[in-house]
C-alpha cells in the first residue's frame, strides 16, 4: 500500500515566505554591484545616472584609468602585498596552532589567553605604534612594512582558527605515523597540512583580500603615491577632483574586484568545506 504524503499548507507558506526573503536579500546585494559597474561604463564624471546602466556605455574610464593614471602600479602593489601578506599569514599561523595544539610547555594557556585577548582590541588604537616602530626600523613608506602589518593582525585569529581545526583531528593519526618512524616534522608536513588543506585556503584567501579593503594602515604607512596601494590611490584620485572623477572610482572598484571574484569562485568548494571546518571546540 502506498503512502501517500501530506503536504501541509504551514510548510508551502513558510517555503514561499523563505524564498521571498531570499530573493529580497539578493536584490538588496546586487543593485549596488549594478549600479556601480553601471557608472564605470557611463561618459560622465559624477555619481548620479538617469538609469541604473547607461544608455550609452563607453570604455573611457577604463582607458583613463590604464594609460593616465598610476592604477598599473598601484594594481600590481596590491598583488604583490596580497600575495606576501597571505604567504606570511600561512607561514607564521600552520605551525604556531599545531604548536598549540599538539605540543605542552609551560605557558601555553597563558600565550592562548594573550592571543585571545589581543583580538579584542580595535587595530585603531595601536596605528601611533605601528608608524613609529615602522619608522624605527626604516620601514616605512614600504610595502614590507605593511605586509608585516597585514600578517601580524591576521596570525593572532587565524592562530586560533587553524588550532580548533587541528584540534579535530584524531592523534591517533599522528601516533601511527610516528610508530612508523616519522617525527614531528614529517607528521606536520604529510599528515596535518594535507588534512587542513581546506582551512589554509580559507586563510589564505582572506590574507589575501586585506590589503584591497585596507585604506587606514596604507594611509599611515604608505606616502609616495608609486607606493599606493588600491585603496588609497582610487581615494586620492577622487579627492584630488571632489565629485568630478566618481566614473574612475566605479572603474577602479570594478578592476580591483576581479582578483577577489576569480579566487572566490574558482575556490568555492574548497573554501565552504573550510567554514565548515572551523568549529571553535
Amino acid at each position: 500500500m502506498k503512502h501517500r504524503h501530506t503536504i501541509r499548507p504551514l510548510s508551502v507558506i513558510s517555503l514561499v515566505l523563505l524564498y521571498l526573503l531570499i530573493a529580497l536579500l539578493l536584490v538588496f546585494a546586487l543593485i549596488p554591484i549594478i549600479y556601480v559597474v553601471g557608472l564605470s561604463f557611463s561618459p560622465g564624471s559624477t555619481l548620479y545616472m538617469d538609469t541604473i546602466f547607461p544608455t550609452n556605455p563607453t570604455l573611457d574610464n577604463y582607458r583613463t584609468l590604464l594609460y593616465e593614471t598610476k592604477f598599473p602600479r598601484w594594481y600590481l602593489n596590491t598583488i604583490v602585498a596580497g600575495l606576501f601578506t597571505s604567504l606570511a599569514t600561512l607561514i607564521l599561523s600552520a605551525p604556531t596552532a599545531y604548536a598549540f595544539s599538539r605540543l605542552r610547555f609551560r605557558g601555553r594557556k597563558a600565550f592562548l589567553m594573550v592571543l585571545l585577548v589581543l583580538q579584542m582590541f580595535p587595530g585603531m588604537m595601536a596605528m601611533v605604534a605601528y608608524y613609529v616602530l615602522l619608522n624605527m626600523i626604516g620601514l616605512l613608506d614600504t610595502s614590507i612594512g605593511l605586509v608585516i602589518l597585514y600578517s601580524g593582525a591576521a596570525v593572532t585569529g587565524n592562530t586560533w582558527l587553524l588550532k580548533s581545526f587541528y584540534d579535530t583531528v584524531p592523534k591517533a593519526l599522528e601516533e601511527s605515523a610516528m610508530i612508523d618512524g616519522a617525527n614531528r616534522f614529517q607528521v606536520f608536513f604529510k599528515i596535518l597540512l594535507p588534512l587542513a588543506y581546506p582551512m589554509l585556503v580559507l586563510v589564505g584567501v582572506f590574507a589575501f583580500a586585506s590589503p584591497f579593503g585596507d585604506f587606514v594602515l596604507s594611509r599611515i604607512v604608505l606616502t609616495r603615491p608609486e607606493h599606493y596601494t588600491l585603496a588609497l590611490g582610487t581615494y586620492y584620485l577622487v579627492a584630488a577632483d571632489f565629485g568630478n572623477n566618481f566614473t574612475l572610482f566605479a572603474a577602479s572598484s570594478v578592476l580591483a574586484s576581479l582578483p577577489i571574484t576569480i579566487l572566490y569562485l574558482s575556490l568555492q568548494k574548497t573554501m565552504i568545506s573550510g567554514f565548515k571546518g572551523a568549529v571553535v571546540r
